[in-house]
C-alpha cells in the first residue's frame, strides 16, 4: 500500500499508514519527522519522505510522541543508518530503550477478541511487526523547554496517561496540534468517529489520559493531526472537550 501523504498547512504533511499516522514538517531542504509508524511501514515512510521532495538524510530529528511500536517502528533504523537524533520526553527515554514496556499485553488483546474489529486489527499488528522489539539504542530527551530548533519549530507538551512520557507537539504559528495517541479521531476497534480517547485497554493510566485532555484544550489551534484517524478541523479546545465528554 502506498502512503497517503496530504499537505495540511504550509510545510506540514500528515501521512496515513494503514492503521497509524506520522507527520512531516519541512523547512527548505530540512525535515522534522514526528513518529515513524510500525516497523512494517518502513517502505511507506521512506516513500512519504520522497513524496514531499525529501530523503532520510534530510531528517534533522525524529520526534516521538510515545514509544509504542506503531510510532517508534523505524526510529532506530533512521538513527543507526543515518545518524538521525531520536528525541522524546525524558520519562519516555527509558521506554524507547525498552527498559520497560507500557503497552497493551497479548493477554489483554485476547480477552478483548470478542470486540468488533479486534481480530482484524490484531492480524495487522502481527504482520506489521507490532509485537517485535525495536528499541532505540540512544534516544535523547528534548534539549530544553519550549520550541525545538527544528523545521516547524514544534513545542513538546507533556500529556501523560497513554504512557508516562507521552507528548503532543504544538505548532503555534500554524495553529496545529500533533496529538499522537493522547487525542485521536478514530481507530480500527473504535465504533465512533471524531475526537476521542483510544479504547481503555490501550492506556497505561486512563485517569491521567483523561486529565491530559485539559492540557490539550489549553493549546491554541484549529487543526488536529492525530496518531490514528483523519485530521480534524476546528478549535482544538472543542475537540479535547468532546473527547472528555465521550470518556464518561
Amino acid at each position: 500500500m502506498d502512503a497517503d501523504v496530504r499537505q495540511v498547512a504550509d510545510g506540514t504533511y500528515l501521512v496515513h499508514g494503514l492503521h497509524t499516522n506520522w507527520v512531516i514538517l519541512t523547512e527548505g531542504d530540512a525535515v522534522t519527522l514526528v513518529d515513524t509508524g510500525y516497523p512494517g511501514d518502513r517502505r511507506q515512510l521512506l516513500d512519504s519522505l520522497a513524496a514531499v521532495g525529501s530523503s532520510p538524510e534530510a531528517v534533522e530529528a525524529v520526534l516521538i510522541t510515545h514509544a509504542h511500536n506503531d510510532h517508534l517502528g523505524s526510529a532506530e533504523y533512521l538513527r543507526a543508518a543515518h545518524g538521525t537524533p531520536v528525541l522524546l520526553h525524558e520519562a519516555e527515554v527509558p521506554h524507547a530503550r525498552r527498559e520497560f514496556l507500557q503497552q497493551v499485553s497479548v493477554g489483554t488483546i485476547l480477552r478483548n477478541a470478542w470486540r468488533p474489529g479486534v481480530l482484524p486489527w490484531t492480524v495487522h499488528v502481527l504482520r506489521s511487526g507490532g509485537t517485535e522489539r525495536h528499541p532505540v539504542a540512544a534516544p535523547a530527551p528534548f534539549p530544553a523547554p519550549g520550541a525545538l530548533d527544528l523545521p516547524g519549530r514544534p513545542v513538546p507538551v507533556h500529556t501523560p496517561g497513554h504512557t508516562d512520557g507521552h507528548c503532543v507537539f504544538h505548532l503555534p504559528a500554524a495553529g496545529v496540534v500533533i496529538s499522537g495517541d493522547a487525542l485521536v479521531s478514530g481507530h480500527a476497534i473504535s465504533r465512533i468517529e471524531g475526537p476521542q480517547l483510544l479504547p481503555d485497554l490501550f492506556h497505561h493510566d486512563r485517569a491521567r489520559a483523561v486529565g491530559s485532555l485539559d492540557v490539550i484544550a489549553g493549546l491554541d489551534g484549529d487543526l488536529l493531526l492525530p496518531g490514528h484517524g483523519p485530521l480534524h478541523r476546528g478549535p482544538v479546545k472543542d475537540a479535547a472537550e468532546r473527547a472528555r465528554e465521550r470518556a464518561f
